[in-house]
This record gives C-alpha cells, structure tokens and sequence, in this order.
C-alpha cells in the first residue's frame, strides 16, 4: 500500500488527530512527522477522549507501530505524561517508539519562549510558550540535544557542556535565571532511565517496512497557514507543516508517499495572532465556536484558548492544495453548519485600491485585505445522523463538491461528529472536482 500523509490545510486544529485515528484501522505504522507538544490532537473512542501532543494518534490501534520521528521536538516531561494517561486508560504504549534523531524540548527552552513572548509587548506572535521555537532554534544552531544523546552519557554530558554557555547567556540577556548544569544534567538522566528502551534508530524499520510495501501513515501538526516558509510569517510555527517535509520528518524517500490527505475544517479557526481574513465577532463567533458536542467546541487542546472563528476561505484552501498537492480531502466538523440558511465562502482578497486577489499574498498584503464571499445555501436537516453520502442534505454536499472543485481534489471522508461512526467515507465519483477555479 502507498505511504499516506495527512496534513492540515489551513491554521491547524482541523482535526487531524480524529483523521488519523480512523485511518489507522489498517495502518502498520504512523509517524508523527513534526512540531512538538505545541498542539494537540484531539481524538474521541472508546477509552475516552485524549488530547494527544506527541504520542501519534494511531496508538488506539494494537499492533500498530507508532513512531515519533527525526522532524518532531520532544519535550519529555509531557511525553511521560502523556503515556502515563493513555496507560492509566487502558491504551498499550508498548509501541510508541522516539527517532534517535530527534530533538529534545529543556525547560530552559520553555523558559526562552515566555520570555521572549514577553519581551515582545503588545506585538506578540501568540505562542503556546511550550519552547518549540527556540528548541528549534537551537537544532539550527547546532547547541540541540537529541533523544539519542540520552543513550550515551558522556557524550550527553559533553554536549550540554559545550551548549551550557551560550543557553545560559540567552536566558540571563532576557533577564532570566539560567538553570545549573547540574539540574540539567540530573533531569537528562531521569529521562534516560525511563524512556532509554523507546529510544530506536527507525530507518532499518522503515526501510524493511517499505520493502514490504507496508501501510504507513504520516501524521503532521498545524495546517499550510502555519508553515514556517509559506505561512502568515511570522505569525507561524517553528517547523514545515507542508508535506514536503514529512518524508524528511519521517525519514522516508520523498517519492514514497503516493497520497496526500488534506484536512479541512467546514469553517475556518485560528489560534493566536495574524491576519484570519474570514474572521467573525460576537454572537456569530460563539456560534461557530460551541456547535457540535462539547467535544467539538472550538478551544486549544494545547491551551484552552478560545480559537478566533470565521467563515470558510477558499483562497487559503487553494493555496494549501497547490503547496502540498492533495490527491483526497477530508472535510471535519460539516455538523457544526447545520441549521445555516446560507454559506459565505471566501473566493477572494480585496485590497484597499479595490483589486481583488484570488492567491494567498505575503503577510503586509495579507493583513490589508477584505474578503470577497459567494454565498452558497445552507441546509436545515442534521448532519450528525448521516452515515453515507446518501444521508447528506444534497446543499451540504453541494458545499463539499465546491470545495473539491477549489482544491482540485475528491473529497473522501466528511466527519460529522467526533466518533469514529461520525466519518463518512465517499465514494470518489459522489463528490468529484470540477475545474478548480474561484
């Protein structure tokens, strides 16, 4: 079977996690690609419901493989935490596996993040402050440290000696209290003990995998808006959230993945700051924001947040399928439109001078605009009962054909709920594009 990856289309949060799970009925392995515990993944089955940051949501499934990859941050603390939950639930860890190769998230860099978010004032990025960026920047920096180094001790211990300088010199220049080295090094091998036998060099799995042509499934983090280079910079995470990273993430051959399964929300969200060009306000927003089961509703699974709201985007749809490619759409939260007498579909930017863009421009433009809408009728019958394609009111499915016909991709599941019976899969003739044009 062909390597999947599923990727977020637009800000993140569009219920990735909930994809995941249902694809990995069939799944040998997943591999969480990217990102780190900045995000969560929220998933709803039979142990309850989890709010998953690193552990990939195809843990549920016995036997499957889950692996978090060279291209994820991991901080360990909340991976322990978080394997400690699923275990108390019931759920099997045995195999949940860390790349060697990737990088680890210190306290001393969640301490970096708040204080340079701080340090910001009233422009801030809107960061979860949990170390991501400066984790990253470190593994730039090559000062990083990685899940493998805790398996070598005096090759751990050398090399957060030769970062210690210049992490200590950040954090006293933003007017911090640097840790010591030695609570560092004490806590590096607290981490050692306990997570020493998940620690694996995945490439002899995967390339054994592959040979077998094994069903793998690429899990990503946040959705194109975010992405480090082709976002809403700097309004965007610290890591590419584009599939052309999650071969590079996972450590497979770019040319191993033959389906790109692009997840989007029926409306848009966002958390944190940047431009969101459909965003509305008041009553409008809340309604958006608490419909479906509570489940559903629209707050951070990382922070609580309430997510901002709007209306669906079209243009920002348009430029996630041209960056990743989709072969196949996964619409979530259809539900949440239910009772809508219409739709306003976002079809274009209009700039102050009155020029009307139909592409995602750069931030300083991006933030200027106003949106053009086309407005498609909405449907009064429930779409949480609907279990086929069939069930569906044919305005909500006149909706999901536009939208495949924008991304120039079929849509093949359409999630109405949060449960796993609440996915609908589509035959690829019912809800087939057109010619992909706004």
């Amino acid at each position: 079977m062909p390597v999947v990856a599923v990727v977020g289309a637009l800000w993140g949060d569009e219920g990735k996690g909930h994809i995941v799970d249902y694809l990995s009925r069939t799944a040998e392995i997943v591999i969480r690609v990217q990102g780190g515990d900045n995000a969560g993944h929220t998933v709803v089955n039979e142990y309850g419901t989890f709010r998953l940051h690193l552990v990939p949501a195809g843990v549920f499934h016995p036997g499957t493989i889950c692996l978090i990859g060279a291209g994820t941050v991991v901080n360990p603390d909340t991976l322990l935490q978080e394997l400690s939950e699923l275990e108390a639930a019931g759920v099997d860890t045995g195999r949940v596996w860390i790349s060697d190769r990737a990088h680890l998230v210190f306290p001393y860099h969640r301490q970096r993040d708040e204080l340079e978010e701080r340090g910001r004032g009233d422009r801030p990025l809107g960061t979860t402050r949990r170390g991501i960026g400066p984790a990253y920047s470190d593994k730039a920096a090559r000062i990083g440290l990685r899940a493998g180094d805790l398996l070598h001790r005096d090759w751990l211990h050398r090399r957060l000696r030769q970062a210690y300088a210049a992490i200590a010199a950040r954090i006293a220049a933003l007017g911090g209290e640097p840790p010591s080295l030695e609570e560092l090094m004490d806590r590096c091998e607290g981490w050692r003990e306990r997570l020493k036998d998940r620690i694996i060099d995945t490439i002899p799995l995967l390339q054994e995998a592959l040979r077998r042509d094994a069903h793998i499934l690429l899990e990503g983090q946040l959705g194109a808006m975010r992405d480090l280079d082709w976002g809403i910079y700097p309004y965007v995470t610290s890591s590419n959230t584009l599939v052309g990273y999650a071969a590079v993430g996972a450590g497979i051959p770019p040319q191993a993945i033959r389906e790109v399964i692009g997840v989007v929300k029926a409306f848009a969200t966002a958390v944190g700051e940047g431009p969101l060009v459909t965003e509305v306000h008041g009553e409008l927003a809340e309604r958006l924001r608490r419909g479906g089961p509570p489940e559903g509703w629209e707050f951070g699974a990382t922070t609580g947040r309430p997510r901002r709201c709007g209306w669906p985007d079209a243009v920002a749809l348009r430029h996630a399928a041209w960056l990743n490619g989709f072969t196949a759409l996964a619409v979530t939260k259809l539900d949440v439109l239910d009772g809508l007498e219409e739709i306003p579909l976002c079809v274009g930017y209009r700039l102050p001078s009155g020029e009307v863009l139909t592409h995602v421009p750069d931030t300083p433009i991006l933030e200027q605009v106003s949106p053009v809408y086309e407005r498609l009728p909405g449907w009064t019958g429930p779409t949480a009962t609907a279990r086929r394609w069939e069930d569906l009111p044919e305005a909500a499915r006149a909706y999901l054909r536009r939208l495949a016909e924008i991304a120039g991709a079929p849509v093949r599941y359409v999630s109405v709920g949060p449960g796993r019976d609440q996915i609908l899969e589509v035959d690829s003739a019912e809800a087939k594009p057109g010619a992909a044009s706004l």
